[in-house]
């Protein structure tokens, strides 16, 4: 449900930035520039036009969907992580230009999926993380550069702020599971 709100608010935000004249196009993450910092608070919920944003919308929602598995609190700490370490990537080491678009949260999402698994020893995530290979796996060619007009930086470091969500949250869940030992010389209970 949540995943299909926050797809629903690309549109919304779309369809205002078609009313304004495409006006919100330029308040992307712009690199190494100090005055267009805060634009790393929405640069993925802009996009150019409806077909980036129809491309975007379909990964998002499945994706989207799997990663949301854990909870809707560990979904927006993935997030999070994925949105920052992609808007901080392109603006450290981006090429000049604006960057817009969720698609660095659709890499963010794809490399979570793939090696949460991996990271939590988990065999139905790791069985997850072999579909979702097998049907986006092409993608990750996406965080190469080579295509114009598409922000491969965002790309490339979204699915690095997802491999850090995956061991972030396999790492939480390890923690979770540790039995309480008491201390040496502490009293036990």
């Amino acid at each position: 449900m949540v995943v299909a709100g926050f797809v629903a608010l690309l549109y919304a935000v779309e369809a205002l930035d078609v009313l304004t004249g495409h006006s919100l196009d330029d308040d992307g993450v712009v690199p190494r520039d100090f005055s267009q910092w805060d634009n790393l608070a929405w640069y993925p919920l802009l996009h150019g036009d409806w077909g980036r944003l129809t491309g975007n919308a379909g990964p998002l929602l499945v994706l989207g969907f799997l990663a949301s598995s854990g909870g809707a609190k560990q979904f927006f700490q993935v997030t999070a992580v994925i949105w920052l370490t992609s808007g901080l990537g392109i603006w450290l080491v981006g090429s000049p230009a604006v960057h817009i678009g969720a698609s660095g949260l659709v890499f963010g999402f794809l490399s979570f999926l793939l090696v949460r698994g991996i990271f939590a020893r988990g065999v139905l995530q790791i069985a997850i993380a072999v579909v979702v290979l097998g049907v986006y796996g092409y993608a990750l060619w996406g965080v190469l550069p080579g295509q114009p007009g598409i922000s491969w930086e965002g790309h490339l470091f979204g699915a690095i702020g997802g491999v850090l969500a995956a061991w972030g949250v396999a790492r939480d869940a390890r923690k979770e599971q540790r039995p309480m030992v008491p201390a040496p010389g502490s009293l036990a209970a």
